[in-house]
């Protein structure tokens, strides 16, 4: 055990003095490079939902905007798709990524974990895992250890060789190992400490020079630091887990998730202001926004349900723009933080009641410094409080940051940001039918089916996420012609019924089972029953993800059940399969009819409008389906689903300028339901 802990305690850099690059430790007041205590401010950028090309200016802007730190998860499954085959290309390049974070003088925290949740598909995790015998993820399980540790190891190994870790002179200054356990850990009983254990072992082990986190994890073994994740951390976060760890908030939520037929989150500038000032004012040193920059997720990156912007309402909204007031009003919160640094840091607290809900945090540091946060915990009403013979008016949930104890530098509640507002011009309309082409997705029937089984497979175990569409077909025998109910119970996502090649039916349904039940018309003899099953993403999270399923659970005509019976099934659409939405690959398409049909592709050609402002697709018109620009997929859109108050949960679908060539742009896009194409615009997005 004391050689295990010499170890753990090298690998984590206490006590440890590098002759190159910088000495990465900490105490129980903060993080220390080389010696000294700091105080950061950090904020969440996913490299794979932005471009290359984007990454300098969002970079720029949260530097601008008062940050230290750009956080990022590594996405395995986006890395490893196929076991053994790595792609870190394009928006993968997580290398060049941290070195534009390095080249503006930033810090990197890197979660490697591997499970990132993220509203990421399947948490982040590869799909091949699912299919490793005896597996059970994140658990005391030899097989998911094996592969998780030769994860883990390849992306060290990778920052190692790039030279990318502080204690080599580059940005890393911080590792995660595992994310937000505690919450399933009971899950499992004992193998889920176990697991913990095992984690942390395995990232010190590894001797990247700097420490580890864990997030949500408060029985983080020593030396990880136990982190918080949350809206208000300065409020329900327990604290380090010993003495000698400083007090992190890895995730202060800017806003939330934000799944198809839901509302938008929104956190006021103000109240977010509030919990980062608790936090500091309670001992914290490090807070992370997630997300300061959210983005896209492009293609079928989505969790379940997901919408494609992601975090939309951050400080820098999907397309990089600055959104006011939040912004602006964080950026001088951490101004005003950081006039306090020298007491925050190298002094010592005290706390003492203003008021019944009241209450003054005071830091003084050796040379005689101050610092002061007067918190007003009262909602409803403004407060005067007298704190060391000056009176202070707070507003209603509010804190007043003193500086130096006497003046006010900054108040929580008081917003000097001037808004924005951000607005959308149309540059290019869709609305010609000569321009526009279409291609009808063929219905497979039982008959022209490769693969067969006497069972109801599962949409997941068979697609291998390598497609949201599962067609189920199976041939019914009739005695004669006869209206019947056909009732199909699904825990997919989205359902379509064919009977005899004709459109029967659709339904959606959310985390729970739902039905599908409609009167069809059947003939004497055969009856070719074709089903097509939709996923909008794969679930993200929750103890053992690898035993989840989707997909149709039964089949009733009348009182016949077919569950049993022989069924046909095809992996994906046929447009999919031939890679319609790419140039190099053709079908025959035919001339646009100018009535919508269901399952339908349609595509056209357009020219870049002119200019450096983000564009977006403004798919007011469409149903539901997948979006592509030059054989890039700008993601899902679900358009006719509503939100409570009766409109989309998203109408624009960012189309990222790289993406773009100045002529001959090909946009193609599968609609599963009766959307117009010719109400299509693409629109200049722009902050005023």
């Amino acid at each position: 055990m004391i050689g295990l802990l010499f170890v753990v305690l090298a690998a984590a850099g206490v006590g440890n003095c590098h002759s190159y690059g910088r000495n990465v430790t900490y105490d129980g007041r903060s993080l220390l490079i080389d010696g000294q205590h700091l105080l950061l401010f950090s904020g969440s950028i996913h490299y794979p939902r932005s471009t290359p090309e984007m990454w300098p200016s969002l970079i720029s802007k949260a530097k601008q905007g008062g940050i230290d730190v750009i956080q990022t998860y590594v996405f395995w499954n986006l890395h490893e798709p196929q076991q053994g085959q790595y792609d870190f290309s394009g928006r993968r390049d997580i290398v060049r990524f941290i070195r534009e974070v390095e080249a503006h003088g930033l810090y990197v925290c890197l979660r490697i974990v591997p499970f990132i949740e993220s509203e990421w598909t399947y948490g982040g995790l590869p799909f091949w895992l699912h299919d490793v015998p005896g597996i059970v993820f994140r658990s005391d399980n030899g097989p998911f250890k094996f592969h998780m540790r030769k994860w883990v190891t390849k992306v060290v190994d990778m920052m190692k060789s790039e030279k990318l870790y502080a204690s080599q002179g580059g940005p890393i200054i911080l590792s995660q190992i595992e994310n937000e356990y505690e919450r399933l850990e009971s899950a499992f009983n004992g193998e889920g400490s176990r697991y913990v254990h095992w984690a942390a072992g395995l990232a010190v082990g590894l001797q990247t020079g700097v420490p580890w986190i864990m997030c949500s994890q408060q029985d983080a073994p020593d030396p990880v630091i136990n982190t918080c994740n949350g809206f208000e951390c300065g409020v329900k976060f327990q604290g380090p887990n010993t003495p000698n760890k400083p007090s992190m908030w890895t995730e202060n939520w800017t806003s939330f998730v934000q799944r198809y037929g839901q509302e938008p989150f929104i956190r006021s500038a103000e109240e977010i202001a509030f919990h980062v000032a608790l936090f500091i004012a309670k001992n914290g040193t490090y807070v992370n926004y997630y997300m300061y920059h959210g983005g896209t997720n492009f293609g079928r990156t989505a969790a379940a349900r997901v919408i494609t912007s992601y975090y939309d309402q951050a400080p820098l909204d999907e397309y990089g723009l600055i959104r006011q007031p939040l912004w602006g009003h964080l950026k001088e919160l951490h101004a005003a933080i950081r006039l306090c640094t020298v007491p925050l840091l190298s002094g010592f607290s005290e706390t003492s009641s203003l008021g019944d809900l009241q209450t003054a945090y005071v830091f003084k540091g050796k040379s005689g410094e101050c610092a002061a946060f007067l918190v007003n915990n009262d909602n409803s009403s403004n407060v005067r409080v007298h704190f060391q013979s000056n009176s202070f008016e707070l507003p209603p949930m509010s804190i007043s940051i003193l500086a130096d104890c006497k003046n006010l530098a900054f108040n929580t509640a008081k917003v000097s940001a001037q808004y924005n507002t951000r607005s959308r011009t149309v540059k290019h309309i869709f609305d010609s039918m000569e321009r526009w082409e279409e291609y009808n997705e063929p219905i497979p029937t039982f008959s022209n089916t490769s693969l067969r089984a006497d069972v109801l497979l599962d949409q997941m175990s068979t697609t291998k996420d390598t497609s949201d569409y599962l067609w189920y077909t199976v041939c019914f025998q009739h005695d004669s012609d006869a209206q019947a109910e056909l009732s199909v119970l699904s825990n997919a996502h989205v359902l379509h019924a064919f009977v005899n090649g004709q459109y029967k039916g659709y339904a959606y349904g959310g985390n729970h089972n739902f039905v599908l039940e409609n009167t069809v018309e059947l003939k004497k003899g055969t009856n070719n029953i074709t089903l097509l099953s939709v996923m909008i993403g794969l679930p993200d999270s929750g103890a053992y993800l690898e035993s989840k399923t989707a997909g149709i659970r039964s089949v009733r005509i009348q009182d016949k059940y077919l569950n049993n019976y022989r069924w046909g099934y095809q992996i994906g659409l046929l447009g999919e399969k031939s890679k319609i939405f790419s140039s190099e690959h053709e079908v025959q398409w035919s001339p646009f009819r100018g009535r919508p049909h269901r399952l339908t592709w349609y595509k056209t050609w357009f020219d870049a409008p002119s200019g450096n402002d983000p564009l977006a697709l403004n798919l007011g018109s469409m149903g539901k389906g997948e979006v592509w620009v030059n054989g890039e997929s700008i993601g899902r859109y679900w358009v006719s689903i509503h939100t409570p108050k009766h409109r989309p949960s998203q109408t624009w679908y960012h189309v990222p300028r790289s993406f773009l060539k100045p002529r001959g742009n090909l946009l193609v896009l599968l609609e599963e339901e009766y959307g117009d194409p010719l109400g299509i615009t693409l629109d200049r997005v722009w902050i005023s």
